[in-house]
């Protein structure tokens, strides 16, 4: 679908707004880009890593995770990953058995449905997100009633992608209720754990005492510090584990890209202020698009999920039309049944995708789309 929209917008405009990406137009800390990385510094540049990965971008990640999180992780429990995907995917060839059942409350990273069907498991969409704010909405009991004899592993995003929920404590304290429950493994998806906008989150997932067992995380240097390309991450879990996903992680990537884990350092190292800097620019992006378009402001992440079901004919099955009106104005946007089976009337747009300017542009085009 988007390279047919891609076409629809082209064929009318020279320039096009690519909401549909979740990235950021933003460049990293200048130590931590790719043209800063030299072999005068780091002998052996483009040789292989280490499968753990390099000792200093490990020591880089424990460090900041005491400073962000106040814990203290075993460094051998850290495993460096070619991104939170890859991540993803190696501790499903893990876990996972054919015809096991993933809990994945939607809507949802888009790739998370796909990375976890790899394996042959079912990744069962309990629709989620959209909900929390609704006054009779028992968290608990809705995913009780998804678990099954086949129930392995509950997802777990917050701040979420795509619908801007930060989870609070009370929510989160019923869905490990589940997973205590039920014997679950706890996927904890770190990727936006930085971007919050009102207030700071609860402590994260992985943190909490009774579920260090069973809760294995997932962090990215891709939306924190604007380094997607990178393709660095980290995962970490309980030992029992972590030498199982360690060896599985050897005959995936074998390692992340060495260089560019040494720009990884520096972006821990020196991106403290450019984080700070990124959430205030981040906030008023999101607060601005929230208020064109008329729908409530996102407490965190780097988009709007937005019901578009008013725009479009009662018959239609799904967004497609308003997507290609979109397009038509050279505005490109996600379709919602992409992070999830029950959101086919729904898109999905990244207010970070592009300079401020430019966002404000699309806006303006995208504002009637929504009023008519």
């Amino acid at each position: 679908m988007y390279s047919n929209l891609e076409a629809r917008a082209l064929a009318k405009h020279k320039a096009i707004y690519r909401l549909h990406v979740g990235d950021t137009y933003r460049d990293p800390v200048p130590a931590a880009r790719a043209e800063h990385q030299s072999s005068e510094e780091h002998p052996g540049l483009h040789k292989y890593a280490r499968v753990q990965g390099e000792p200093s971008l490990i020591d880089a990640f424990l460090d900041y995770v005491t400073r962000r999180h106040g814990e203290t992780l075993d460094r051998g429990l850290v495993q460096v990953m070619s991104g939170a995907t890859a991540g993803l995917s190696v501790v499903c060839q893990v876990l996972l058995e054919p015809g096991d059942e993933v809990l994945l409350p939607s809507p949802f990273w888009p790739l998370s449905r796909g990375v976890i069907a790899t394996k042959g498991a079912v990744p069962v969409e309990v629709p989620f997100y959209t909900k929390l704010d609704e006054p009779d909405f028992d968290v608990e009991a809705l995913l009780e009633s998804a678990v099954t004899g086949r129930t392995v592993a509950l997802y777990i995003n917050t701040p979420n992608n795509p619908s801007g929920q930060v989870l609070s404590d009370p929510t989160i304290d019923a869905m490990l209720r589940v997973a205590k429950r039920h014997d679950l493994w706890v996927l904890c998806d770190e990727a936006y754990e930085e971007i919050y906008f009102d207030r700071e989150p609860p402590d994260a997932v992985w943190k909490r005492p009774d579920i260090r067992d069973r809760a294995i995380a997932f962090h990215t240097l891709s939306k924190t510090y604007g380094f997607a390309g990178a393709r660095v991450g980290f995962t970490h879990g309980p030992e029992g584990i972590m030498d199982a996903v360690r060896g599985m992680q050897t005959f995936h990537t074998y390692c992340a890209p060495r260089p560019m884990q040494f720009g990884g350092v520096e972006a821990l190292r020196q991106g403290g202020a450019w984080i700070e800097e990124s959430r205030v620019v981040y906030r008023d992006a999101g607060y601005e698009a929230a208020d064109t378009l008329g729908v409530p402001r996102p407490a965190g992440g780097t988009f709007l999920f937005l019901d578009v079901s008013e725009h479009l004919n009662p018959d239609e099955p799904d967004c497609t039309s308003f997507l290609e009106r979109c397009a038509d104005e050279g505005v490109l946007l996600t379709p919602g049944r992409s992070c999830g089976a029950d959101y086919a009337k729904w898109i999905r747009l990244c207010f970070t995708a592009v300079p401020p300017a430019q966002l404000a542009e699309a806006l303006e085009k995208l504002g009637p789309l929504f009023r008519t």
